[in-house]
């Protein structure tokens, strides 16, 4: 990643919209010891857009981590907009919850802590959420990302949107013979995103402030 990148996306966003709002989360989450993995703040802007685009009510968020990218989804909300954020690690889940208090947005994100695979199949039990999500957003350990789609897809409504985030991995999705199990798993999403029969899906690799990386974006189809 040069110079050029970065100043390239900060230009991109202090010309499209200024200010991070959210920018006291990474530095919260850096005294916290919590990796700097969270979303450029022009993909979060994006986030709230399509929030705002789809007129989401029922939002799901795979991996909380600080609550960057959550706060910038359910900033998008319209009246009574719900974020169900599922969160591994319960120290990224308490932090998450302060910054997001801090922002007033704490009562529209609901975080469930423990493994995602073991928090999503309860989901389709309920029945304000399954078949009502219209927002998915995939962003936690990539190698279980094939089933956190598989999840998402049947949670969804017709109409929904799906994004996986971190699908190109520095060009290293390139390699078919890669043990490294992030690669495996993204090649096995990127898999069943093209071939799944209730998708209709694409990819873009992108570059900027994390790099040499990229995102998926699936309608689900009835």
């Amino acid at each position: 990643m040069s110079s050029n990148e970065l100043d390239v996306d900060r230009l991109l966003q202090t010309l499209t919209f200024g200010d991070d709002p959210y920018a006291h989360f990474n530095e919260r989450a850096t005294a916290e010891d919590i990796p700097p993995i969270q979303v450029a703040p022009v993909f979060g802007r994006l986030l709230q857009i399509l929030t705002e685009l789809l007129d989401v009510r029922v939002a799901l968020e795979v991996g909380t981590l600080a609550g960057y990218s959550a706060a910038w989804i359910a900033s998008g909300f319209g009246d009574g907009g719900r974020l169900i954020s599922l969160e591994l690690e319960p120290h990224h889940a308490k932090v998450a919850r302060e910054n997001l208090a801090s922002v007033g947005l704490d009562r529209a994100v609901d975080i469930r802590i423990g493994s995602a695979l073991d928090t999503l199949p309860g989901l389709h039990n309920d029945p304000t959420v399954s078949g009502h999500v219209d927002l998915s957003f995939i962003d936690a350990d990539k190698a279980s990302n094939a089933a956190y789609l598989e999840h998402a897809i049947a949670l969804s409504r017709p109409g929904a949107l799906i994004i996986v985030d971190n699908v190109v991995r520095q060009g290293e999705v390139l390699d078919a013979s890669s043990t490294d199990p992030n690669v495996i798993g993204t090649r096995k999403v990127l898999t069943l995103l093209g071939s799944h029969p209730r998708l209709h899906s694409t990819a873009l690799q992108t570059v900027g402030l994390k790099g040499h990386d990229g995102f998926a974006a699936a309608i689900v189809l009835p």
